[in-house]
């Protein structure tokens, strides 16, 4: 068995994510457990080993100089075989990269899998720096600001390659109750917080051809032991940047029963406020079969209370993730009572 092939048997043998999303509705055991506190940074900007499951997500909605519409995907996920950290291969750590770029007619998408304790894959809380082999999430420090405002960001597969600057316009923002984010009616929960006010610039290399973008781009950083009930297998999930500035993150956890909804509005100053129970509905308007399953490719989200009654349109409906986790990711475009752009994730399917 190859090096490759062995850390793949390796991942697939792990908790959390490495089993597929179902797993997340199972007991971790030993591990650290989500509980209400203070998020603290910039050390929670950085890796928490003693949790079973963690990522960070950065997705960009983008206009090329081309006048077409892209997407791109930079995601590092860590995957624990046992709490804590060791040096070298004594490290119960694996690590899972995603890289996609996806436009109206093509999406292509790369992985990248590492082992902990050799330094091939990690995050560092200050100055930030994420990484898996020679895809890239870095800061550039700057005094007296947070960690996370300017990032260079790069990562290449096979046809696509991107290296974009992103710069913070407004506040980290904590999700759920104060980054405590509860996914289910029996608690289960995590620790969330994110980024969703990025300036975007950069280079973008679709099927050999170089074009400048442009946009809008969110940062998402979560991490539990047990974030789904037990009898939850996926979610649907929404970041919108909407014209003039207010952000909505929004997701429904699917399961035996009634999906559990929440979301987080976002003022344009940054000020967040948790949507009440049934302040939010998320309504599939349209499918598509999309690698053997019927998929959502259109919906409708209403918060009465918020005036928002829009519908999100995926850029690509065949923007499917064919990873050892495999999972739709897309970009999302947003028309009614507001306009904007936005991604959807749709796992568990």
């Amino acid at each position: 068995m190859n090096a490759r092939a062995l850390l793949l048997a390796l991942c697939l043998a792990g908790p959390g994510l490495a089993q597929g999303f179902a797993d997340l509705g199972q007991g971790g055991a030993g591990f650290a457990q989500a509980r209400r506190r203070a998020l603290e940074f910039p050390a929670d900007h950085g890796a928490h080993p003693d949790f079973r499951i963690e990522w960070w997500y950065l997705t960009a909605s983008l206009t090329g100089a081309d006048g077409r519409d892209y997407g791109a995907q930079w995601t590092l996920f860590r995957s624990a075989l046992a709490p804590g950290e060791a040096a070298g291969w004594a490290s119960p750590q694996l690590w899972m990269g995603h890289a996609a770029v996806t436009s109206a007619d093509t999406h292509l998408v790369a992985e990248k899998l590492a082992r902990g304790g050799i330094g091939q894959a990690g995050v560092l809380p200050a100055p930030f720096a994420a990484w898996i082999d020679d895809w890239q999430m870095r800061g550039r420090p700057t005094p007296g600001v947070d960690a996370l405002a300017g990032l260079e960001l790069s990562a290449a597969g096979e046809g696509f390659a991107y290296a974009l600057t992103l710069e913070a316009t407004g506040p980290v923002v904590a999700q759920g109750e104060a980054g405590y984010s509860v996914k289910s009616a029996q608690g289960q929960a995590s620790h969330y917080y994110s980024q969703p006010f990025y300036r975007v610039a950069g280079n973008l290399t679709l099927g050999g051809e170089r074009v400048a973008v442009k946009g809008e781009a969110w940062l998402d950083h979560e991490w539990s032991s047990q974030p789904l009930a037990t009898d939850q297998t996926g979610w649907d999930w929404f970041a919108l940047q909407l014209d003039g500035g207010a952000r909505l993150m929004a997701f429904r956890l699917r399961g035996g029963g009634a999906a559990f909804v929440s979301g987080t509005w976002i003022d344009a100053n940054g000020s967040p406020t948790m949507l009440p129970p049934g302040a939010l509905t998320l309504s599939p308007l349209d499918t598509a079969a999309v690698a053997g399953r019927k998929l959502a490719v259109a919906w409708r989200l209403a918060a009465p209370a918020r005036g928002l009654d829009v519908v999100v349109q995926a850029l690509h409906p065949q923007a499917w993730m064919a990873t050892s986790v495999p999972y739709w990711e897309g970009p999302i475009r947003v028309s009614g009572s507001h306009k904007g752009r936005g991604y959807l994730e749709m796992t568990g399917y």
